[in-house]
């Protein structure tokens, strides 16, 4: 019974040596039918090379990077070629803070070797350049002139998302280029950009974040009652369309219900404004189907109120008599008099009337 324990132990300290062994070491079968470790082919030796690159280019100097892929080219030369100059091309670029130059160095690279290992690591590049540019970074023109680059820095921003599909990068350059657009008050631009993360990411937190930054923008971008109010109509839309979101949770909701109150108040608001206008025109009857219109929609408005208020008998007229009002009238009345046109919009009177 001793003895088959201790081959039992024995066995089993072979298999976890086997275990341990498989996961330091991969083997291949090499052509002349022997097992060779991948990591002593040139072919691992230059992956291990390029990975430690691929770390340089996050932790290390612009200067190691570039020294780095110098050592790769003199280190293997039968593996380096073109690839490994254009990419290093971009590297010397952005080292001297070329930085349009780089990016379209960099772009050019990424088309033309998009299984590179070294692609990922060019498309963070060019994220970095365009978060620069979006965030404030001049580029220079003509030599001389220095001027905004944030529509180059979205442009490079919305090729990173094409070419990079769903993976992170994707997702970091479009929520990045619209916080930025939030920024700049470019809350349309804003707008469009949620809606492609939305569109691209369409179950879950990401897509419900959207649809809230999408609500927001779109009614960050209503200018006043004197402008079409098609913009409150979709912000509450899809503020109603945030709240069905399984995601959401009932603080959430209650926040999003105030602004969908918001909203109504403001479009009431804008009926309101119109009424008002069509009063000073003198068409109190259009008037009042606006107001008609809040009483019916938005019956606890406040708007609601002062529509009520219009309509009222004794309401007094919103066309107010103020100094710069009776000069014009005035200086109406004398020229109608000067070119005797005062005939033709004096009413008549009574006697006139009645024969």
């Amino acid at each position: 019974m001793t003895l088959r324990l201790g081959r039992t132990w024995v066995v089993l300290a072979m298999l976890a040596a086997l275990i341990v062994t498989g996961f330091a070491d991969t083997y291949h079968l090499s052509a002349e039918n022997s097992w060779q470790n991948v990591a002593d082919s040139p072919e691992s030796e230059y992956l291990l090379a390029v990975s430690k690159i691929k770390q340089q280019l996050l932790t290390g100097t612009k200067s190691d990077v570039i020294d780095a892929l110098e050592q790769l080219k003199s280190d293997f030369p039968d593996m380096t070629g073109d690839e490994i100059e254009a990419y290093l091309e971009a590297e010397k670029l952005y080292a001297k803070a070329k930085w349009h130059k780089a990016a379209t160095v960099y772009k050019k690279f990424i088309d033309t070797w998009p299984d590179s290992v070294l692609r990922p690591a060019a498309m963070e590049r060019v994220y970095s350049i365009a978060t620069a540019y979006l965030q404030g970074q001049k580029r220079r023109y003509i030599l001389v002139l220095n001027l905004s680059a944030f529509d180059t820095g979205a442009e490079l921003m919305l090729d990173i998302a094409e070419k990079a599909g769903t993976a992170p990068i994707a997702l970091r350059a479009l929520t990045t280029l619209a916080e930025n657009q939030e920024r700049e008050e470019r809350f349309i631009e804003a707008f469009d950009t949620w809606q492609m993360i939305a569109d691209g990411w369409e179950t879950g937190q990401i897509r419900k974040t959207a649809i809230l930054r999408m609500a927001k923008a779109k009614h960050a971008s209503y200018d006043g009652t004197q402008y079409d109010a098609t913009a409150l109509e979709e912000a509450r839309w899809l503020f109603e369309d945030y709240k069905t979101n399984p995601y959401t949770n009932d603080a959430e909701q209650q926040e999003a219900d105030k602004t969908i109150a918001l909203i109504t108040e403001q479009l009431a608001y804008k009926e309101y404004e119109t009424g008002i206008y069509y009063e000073r025109t003198e068409n109190p009857d259009v008037a009042n189907k606006y107001y008609q219109k809040i009483l019916r929609d938005s019956p606890d408005s406040k708007a609601a109120r002062m529509a009520q208020a219009r309509m009222a008998p004794d309401a007094v007229s919103p066309i107010r008599m103020t100094a710069r009002r009776r000069v014009v009238d005035g200086a109406t009345q004398f020229l109608d008099s000067w070119f005797f046109m005062e005939p033709l919009f004096k009413p008549k009177d009574k006697k006139e009337t009645q024969e």
